[in-house]
């Protein structure tokens, strides 16, 4: 199984982009997007399963996660990008769903992929 990344780069605050991870090998019914800024903690960005998606509050409102079955890949729609979104973006998934309360924990995700870089300018 491999996840690949892509899409990260550079953009000014108030811009988009748009986040893509292609997973290969099999289909899974659960996939997520976390980041890690520099001297933090990875933090969890948003999940997706069939019918349900989940967001931390501080992109709600601002970011989109989305799967394309047919492609198996998984995008995250950036709007409204901030400064203090700046991290390196790693997408995750597992074969089966988990209850809502786990879905943000990284530890619940079997494959990550290897990480896209997302700086926001002022």
């Amino acid at each position: 199984v491999q996840l690949q990344a892509s899409g990260g780069g550079l953009v000014q605050a108030g811009g988009s982009l748009r986040l893509s991870c292609v997973a290969s090998g099999r289909t899974f019914s659960m996939s997520a997007w976390f980041r890690q800024a520099p001297g933090k903690e990875r933090e969890f960005v948003a999940a997706w399963s069939t019918g349900n998606t989940r967001y931390a509050a501080s992109v709600k409102g601002r970011f989109t996660i989305y799967r394309d079955i047919a492609k198996n890949t998984v995008y995250l729609q950036m709007n409204s990008l901030k400064v203090e979104d700046t991290a390196v973006y790693y997408c995750a998934v597992r074969p089966s769903r988990v209850i809502f309360s786990q879905q943000s924990l990284p530890e619940e995700y079997t494959y990550w992929g290897q990480g896209t870089l997302v700086t926001v300018s002022s």
